[in-house]
């Protein structure tokens, strides 16, 4: 059936949602829209769905997470074991109330049991949530940090992580042989209730979910010697305000101002361009209240609470974004040290990062005595972590955190957890404050123990069917031929996470990765420099990333702006 056999299906559909049909009805001459919307259905990839809200298989609607439903709850059911409970939660994204529903409407037709949270909550609550109630699986309906015009669907497993990759392509092939209007079972939710088969749930796992977070605080009390300290916190209109609020009260941060406009749970996010906390554009509100205030640092999390962007002012007397990699290293110095200090570190303790962020935490790591796992990109390839050395018992988990905002500490959740960073973030600051410095200053300290780390990244926009050839094609030119060097650095050695190997240009060895494959090319520059690509998994991009050590930032950023302006001339 091609797309515009699948276009006519969809307008026959006498019971289609009327404003799913006016959509279709509105587009009827339009053949490059109509391609746009049904050339392929909306993929199940390794963190779920991810897609425009509208009408077609490649759009987000209740027809297509219920035929996504349909496949993980086939998927569930072929386990064949006695707890088919699943966790559900969603955000303030446009439908995700719906979208959640619906999911929870298709897993009791199903003869599997819903969990479905009564309002919306943050990625990590559902995190912990799945292991608490002892869930198979969960849910989330979220497009994290995109436009408004997305939403999403993220599928776990029984360990509280994102679903690993062996779960998730089951579920994919189940999910294709759906047909999406005869094959889904779905129930009213008054069944469902009377069935027993959905459960409201709120504010008692909400509760143990906090006292976990909680434990993570480290030096118990410092809230109460820096009475000074106060913070700007935004949740940019999404699910973080009362967890948050919550943990701020609870460790005794009281000195905290809120961003009153962004409050408000809103999934048009109508005070900022993009909901996403690594960009500084959002944080206008927030940084005119900071001024106000006299505040040295503000505090945001995106619309579904798993990443958390932070904004300090420098010696200038400027508001300035710290990065992703910035903020993860100065927790990392921050835990180990302070754990370090206090004898609090377990026995072979590890922290892990991703294979694109920021080497600089191997030299704190080392300062520490603490190991460094690499993972790919994905939390859930953290979470792993943690279930292996749950498992065999031969080392344990410390900390984790990937480049594009996202920290975790401690193991009661399984994805990256913006509620017990926002914590440790003004933990750290108020620490950092009782010794006349802020954590402008603090990150100046590392570069200054450790090397200036410059890391940088480039997103390469290509939306719509031509766009999936063009970035294939990109990364198809690297692959091909790779270079002798980059900006005139030498490369050392090459990855390809693809085929699982590196290989050494002087020696000409190749060695295993020991990694799930992925596309993602790696270059090894000269003594400390790295440049690596990767197609997103989650929105249409081409991710550039770099990073170098040297001794002063100067010689860091220009050396590295060549980099991966290199890379770019290359593949365009």
């Amino acid at each position: 059936m091609d797309y515009l056999d699948k276009y006519r299906l969809w307008l026959t559909k006498s019971d289609l949602e009327s404003d799913l049909k006016a959509e279709l009805e509105a587009i009827k001459d339009n053949d490059d829209e109509i391609k746009e919307r049904f050339f392929k259905d909306l993929e199940f990839g390794t963190a779920g769905l991810r897609g425009i809200l509208g009408a077609g298989t490649a759009r987000m609607n209740v027809y297509t997470v219920r035929k996504a439903t349909q496949g993980l709850a086939d998927y569930i059911n072929s386990l064949n074991v006695p707890n088919r409970h699943v966790a559900i939660a969603y955000d303030s994204r446009i439908k995700s109330a719906e979208f959640a529903l619906e999911a929870a409407k298709v897993f009791a037709a199903n003869g599997i049991k819903a969990y479905l949270f009564e309002t919306l909550k943050p990625v990590p609550l559902l995190s912990f949530t799945i292991r608490y109630l002892n869930c198979i699986s969960g849910v989330v309906v979220t497009a994290s940090h995109n436009s408004p015009k997305y939403n999403g669907y993220k599928a776990y497993g029984p360990d509280g992580g994102q679903l690993a990759n062996e779960g998730a392509r089951e579920v994919m092939q189940r999910i294709n042989n759906i047909d999406i209007f005869k094959d889904v079972k779905i129930i009213s939710e008054e069944e469902a209730l009377k069935q027993g088969l959905l459960q409201y749930i709120g504010e008692e796992i909400e509760n143990a979910y906090l006292e976990n977070v909680y434990e993570q605080h480290i030096n118990r009390g410092i809230f109460e010697k820096a009475k000074d300290f106060k913070v700007v916190y935004t949740p940019f209109h999404g699910t973080g305000l009362v967890p948050v609020t919550k943990i701020f009260k609870k460790v005794g941060l009281k000195n905290f101002i809120l961003v009153e406009e962004q409050t408000t749970p809103d999934g048009n996010f109508p005070t900022v361009k993009s909901p996403n906390p690594e960009e500084k554009e959002g944080f206008k509100l927030a940084i005119e209240l900071a001024k106000k205030e006299n505040c040295d640092l503000i505090v945001g999390t995106d619309p579904d609470c798993d990443r958390v962007g932070i904004v300090v002012r420098n010696n200038n007397g400027e508001y300035v974004n710290l990065t992703g990699n910035q903020v993860g290293a100065l927790l990392c110095e921050y835990i180990l040290s302070q754990k370090s200090k206090m004898g609090l570190l377990p026995q072979n303790p590890y922290i892990v990062k991703t294979v694109v962020t920021s080497e600089m935490v191997r030299a704190i790591a080392k300062e520490y005595n603490v190991n460094v796992k690499e993972v790919l990109t994905g939390f859930k390839f953290i979470a792993e972590k943690i279930k292996e050395s749950e498992e065999t018992k031969a080392d344990n988990f410390v900390y984790g955190f990937e480049e594009s905002y996202g920290y975790l500490a401690g193991t009661y959740c399984r994805d990256k957890d913006a509620v017990v960073a926002s914590m440790l973030i003004c933990e750290m600051a108020a620490y950092y404050s009782l010794q006349n410095m802020s954590l402008y200053e603090a990150m100046e300290n590392l570069y200054k123990k450790y090397g200036y780390f410059a890391e940088g990244v480039v997103n390469i926009v290509r939306e719509g069917l031509i766009g999936v050839t063009q970035i294939a094609n990109m990364m198809k030119k690297m692959r091909e031929s790779c270079p002798e060097e980059i900006a005139g650095i030498k490369v050392r050695a090459y990855r390809d996470y693809l085929i699982g190997k590196r290989f050494d240009k002087k020696t000409g060895e190749e060695s295993p990765l020991n990694l799930p494959a992925s596309d993602v090319l790696y270059y090894e520059l000269g003594e400390c420099g790295w440049v690596a690509l990767r197609p997103s998994g989650t929105e249409p991009k081409l991710k550039i990333y770099g990073g170098l050590c040297s001794t002063d930032e100067k010689s860091a950023k220009e050396i590295l702006n060549s980099v991966i302006k290199d890379v770019m001339e290359r593949i365009s």
